[in-house]
């Protein structure tokens, strides 16, 4: 099966509820149709120093972010397909490079046990990523229930929508279950805008019509800042607790 593994777009983000959903779905019908994957949950392994230092510096909000993930669309063996991701933004534009590996092979390759069995650019562009972020290790699992949406027309505007959103620090592997701390309110629904140029002037009618705005949402850095700092500030804190008792200053 032959996969896209380049892709340079904009892509806007909204949080609606569960009813400027079903405005949202009906404005869409008759213009755009859901992908050849459906309803799919989507799995990610973010990748990560120890001392956090991809994903502090993307929650500042620069003009640069990177980030390096692995990917499948759904629970995998170690035989299946998944992807490797080089994900960039540079004023407001999402540049993402991946490359299809078996689970194993990928896994190997980012634990640095073994090369990548595929000699391209796009592996050679993550192997200096990798050299550059020395200590790369597996920090979240996060999943998703995603239904995307492309035009009906032909053009490259899409739609996706993700619920139950998912984050943990355990089980950091595309082969198990999905399970962890919801990182939306209830009902909440992530809604994503994908198009190499202008949205459609359909979709911008409806948002204005429904009074739904742009927003900065990072999946990783909700993970970081529910689940990963608060579990670094408790063992520090601890730490230091521990240190007090024995009669250590700190």
């Amino acid at each position: 099966m032959a996969f896209q593994t380049v892709f340079k777009r904009y892509e806007l983000k909204y949080l609606i509820t569960a009813d400027e959903k079903e405005e949202i779905l009906d404005a869409m019908l008759h213009r755009m149709r859901l992908d050849d994957y459906g309803k799919t949950t989507i799995r990610n392994i973010y990748f990560d120093t120890s001392d956090h230092r991809l994903i502090r510096h993307s929650i500042e909000k620069p003009v640069y972010k990177e980030k390096l993930r692995l990917r499948s669309y759904s629970q995998v063996r170690e035989e299946d397909t998944v992807f490797v991701e080089l994900k960039k933004k540079y004023e407001s534009v999402v540049y993402k490079r991946r490359i299809p590996l078996r689970e194993k092979d990928a896994v190997s390759w980012l634990a640095g046990e073994k090369g990548c069995p595929v000699d391209k650019q796009i592996s050679h562009e993550i192997e200096y990523f990798m050299k550059f972020y020395e200590g790369l290790q597996p920090k979240v699992f996060l999943s998703y229930d995603r239904e995307a949406y492309y035009e009906i027309n032909g053009g490259d505007f899409r739609v996706t929508f993700d619920d139950c959103i998912l984050a943990r620090q355990n089980d950091l592997s595309l082969t198990k279950n999905v399970y962890g701390t919801p990182l939306l309110k209830n009902g909440a629904v992530l809604m994503e805008l994908k198009c190499s140029g202008g949205i459609p002037l359909w979709m911008t009618k409806t948002l204005s019509r429904l009074r739904i705005y742009k927003t900065s949402f990072s999946k990783y850095g909700k993970a970081y800042e529910k689940i990963i700092l608060p579990a670094l500030i408790t063992n520090n804190y601890t730490g230091i607790k521990e240190n007090i008792s024995y009669g250590h200053i700190v």
